[in-house]
């Protein structure tokens, strides 16, 4: 055994070092698995994203979609910054994914599922910034006309009244 003994250290010097070596690859595979996974995840959008250039009062977008889902709005904010209420169901990831490229002076979000009882919310272009609709007159469809909207990202959801429903619908934005 003591004849061994030299043999038998320098073996276990290798395995000691593959070992680490391999722990050592495992942990980068898995950071880096993480670091390009994880902003995926996070600015996923259901439809896509809407890109608004001009702040000159003269560009409307209009994009299509379904509602669906049983994600609460209210637990993102239960009222925006203007004191209205956030209701309505949507799915947990936005529906749009907005970039305003300038500040816009106004915006108008309109909803049109055919007066089916839809509820809209925008958060951004921070997490603290939120805006809601619901019923505008007498359409169920909802709308948002706010001012002072600034350059940069907002998620968009566009949910229903009850849970789980799903309507077809059009959103139209415009500056005005």
């Amino acid at each position: 055994m003591e004849r061994n003994r030299p043999r038998l250290m320098a073996n276990f010097r290798l395995m000691k070092g593959i070992l680490s070596q391999n722990r050592f690859k495992s942990g980068l595979l898995l950071g880096l698995l993480t670091l390009f996974t994880m902003p995926a995840v996070a600015k996923t959008a259901n439809f896509g994203t809407i890109t608004l250039v001009s702040n000159s009062g003269k560009e409307s977008v209009s994009v299509s979609g379904y509602t669906g889902g049983s994600y609460s709005l209210s637990a993102i904010k239960n009222r925006d910054r203007n004191n209205n209420s956030c209701i309505g169901f949507a799915d947990p990831n936005p529906d749009y994914i907005l970039i305003l490229k300038q500040d816009v002076p106004k915006l108008k979000m309109q909803v049109n599922s055919g007066g089916s009882d839809t509820t809209i919310l925008v958060q951004g272009p921070n997490d603290n910034i939120i805006r809601c609709g619901d019923d505008t007159g007498r359409s169920k469809d909802a709308n948002i006309n706010d001012k002072n909207w600034k350059a940069g990202t907002y998620k968009l959801w566009i949910g229903t009244f009850n849970p789980g429903v799903k309507y077809n619908y059009t959103l139209s934005l415009d500056q005005s």
